[in-house]
């Protein structure tokens, strides 16, 4: 599913415009954003848990030139399912 058909779906369901649905859309992906880079969690009771992990300093290998090179310690947001998406989905 495209963020499109998110946003035409969401429209659908609530009966709004997909002008509204967008900015509903829009509104929680910022949301959520602003969140992890404060570094604090979002959690979504049924849904899941938005974290950030963070990964330490190693060395790589570039794969054109084989030479070896430091990769510098980054952010990644990661996502946790919660048992209510888990069993929705395993049925």
């Amino acid at each position: 599913m495209t963020k499109s058909e998110l946003i035409a779906s969401l429209a659908e369901k609530m009966n709004c415009t997909k002008k509204d649905a967008s900015k509903i859309i829009n509104a929680t992906f910022t949301a959520i954003q602003e969140t992890l880079e404060k570094g604090e969690k979002v959690s979504v009771t049924g849904f899941g848990t938005f974290d950030i992990r963070e990964r330490g300093e190693k060395i790589c290998i570039n794969p054109k030139t084989k030479e070896k090179m430091v990769c510098p310690p980054c952010k990644n947001p990661v996502f946790h399912a919660g048992r209510d998406l888990k069993r929705t989905i395993n049925k």
